[in-house]
């Protein structure tokens, strides 16, 4: 196997085998997309049936206590029915999954002292920040699902973080503290699927060291105006293996789909920190984001990545590698096909240097990106190649495109070197 996906596409007994893109077989866990019904979840813990209302007020001690009984007494399902409920962070624990029916909302409070601070992970580091609204660690077989929707309510947070921008214009997410949507860490074979996951204060999704983790038929949105909603990326890979997202609709005013897993001069040693594998994002749409695919800007290994079959209507980059020259970097067998759409960028490749800091290191290793794969791409560009070369940086070998319409304004960024790829 050469990572080329037609290569390694094989029909044995009539059952299509598919391969990743160093060759290694896909697993049967992608294909398996099947949503339970809501009678499947176990016992039902109705939010109405316990007190908790539709009138405005914050429910989130009232919630907690609910999951903590339902786990109590052998699992089942929390139920949101029609109407808004109104809660700080939850914490869901093991046998107790979330459905949220139709017409029904699970908003976050806009008050940020109903997130308490703990010990958590956020920008490739681990350190104290807020909780998220929705929280999981440890959990195995989480399902949250249902047509309903999970509301951050961030619009309060997001005028805050500007206005402190005007008056600090290199304010960050640190200094401008908000809660994420969801945060699920060392959680195994999860489903996300069917709901509307808007608003987030801050990151809308964030998995950290989990494995098995499936988006189905997700609706991932946060504005890009008339205020912004700032860093509201969709989704957060964060040293995970196994992870598949399908059917999505992601609209968000930073990345859509982001591989992360720590920065540092010496974040490759870090235990805390490592690689992300086996992921595929397919059948998704994007509207307004800044990257389809971002690897970085927090990452240091990703290995058999698969992005196929979307569609873009309005995008900065489809594919965006960005390179930390403050952290080793590894970005391997990332194969992208199956595109059609309106982008800025197809492919952008630049030195990052946010938050830049050495630590003293005066020996820093030379990243790599190699086995990169586009093709079968139609799309519309402002730029085909964004690309800049820095040798003493990065190195950039073994990138592949083939069967690739690109009406361009310009086919490469000032000082682009066409002698990087091999084009057919």
């Amino acid at each position: 196997m050469n990572g080329r996906q037609e290569e390694y596409c094989e029909e044995t007994m009539d059952k299509k085998m598919e391969f990743f893109p160093d060759g290694t077989k896909i697993d049967d866990w992608f294909y398996d997309t099947k949503v339970p019904e809501l009678s499947d979840l176990g016992k039902q813990y109705v939010l109405t049936d316990y007190g908790i209302h539709d009138d405005g007020k914050v429910y989130t001690k009232e919630i907690q206590a609910l999951i903590e009984s339902a786990a109590d007494e052998g699992g089942g399902v929390i139920v949101v029915p029609a109407g808004t409920y109104m809660t700080g962070a939850l914490k869901f624990v093991q046998g107790v999954n979330l459905y949220v029916a139709e017409g029904g909302v699970l908003k976050g409070s806009d008050e940020i002292t109903d997130y308490p601070i703990c010990e958590t992970r956020i920008e490739g580091e681990t350190c104290n920040y807020f909780a998220a609204l929705i929280n999981g660690d440890g959990l195995d077989g989480f399902i949250m699902c249902g047509p309903g929707m999970i509301d951050g309510n961030g619009l309060r947070s997001w005028k805050a973080f500007w206005l402190r921008r005007t008056w600090n214009p290199k304010c960050t997410n640190k200094d401008e503290q908000r809660p994420r949507l969801v945060y699920l860490s060392n959680c195994k074979n999860v489903l996300v699927a069917g709901l509307s996951l808007h608003n987030s204060h801050f990151w809308t999704n964030h998995l950290y060291r989990c494995h098995h983790v499936k988006y189905v038929n997700c609706h991932i949105f946060s504005p890009a105006q008339p205020v912004k909603a700032p860093s509201t990326d969709a989704i957060d890979i964060d040293v995970c293996t196994d992870v598949l997202v399908k059917g999505c609709y992601m609209e968000v005013n930073d990345d859509a789909v982001v591989l992360k897993g720590g920065k540092g001069p010496w974040a490759d040693e870090a235990p805390e920190n490592g690689s992300n594998e086996r992921i595929i994002v397919e059948d998704c749409t994007y509207g307004f984001c800044h990257g389809c695919l971002t690897v970085g800007s927090e990452s240091v290994h990703d290995r058999n990545i698969i992005v196929r079959r979307i569609k873009v209507s309005e995008a900065s980059n489809l594919l965006w590698l960005k390179m930390r020259p403050d952290t080793p970097q590894h970005y391997e067998y990332i194969t992208v096909e199956d595109i059609e759409g309106t982008i800025k960028n197809f492919l952008n490749i630049h030195p990052w240097k946010q938050f830049f800091d050495l630590k003293g290191r005066t020996d820093m290793p030379v990243s790599h990106a190699n086995h990169i794969t586009m093709r079968n791409c139609n799309c519309k560009c402002t730029t085909c190649f964004n690309v800049t070369s820095d040798d003493e940086q990065y190195l950039l070998t073994d990138f592949t495109f083939e069967n690739v319409n690109v009406d361009a304004e310009h086919m490469w960024c000032e000082g682009g070197n066409p002698e990087l790829f091999q084009i057919k």
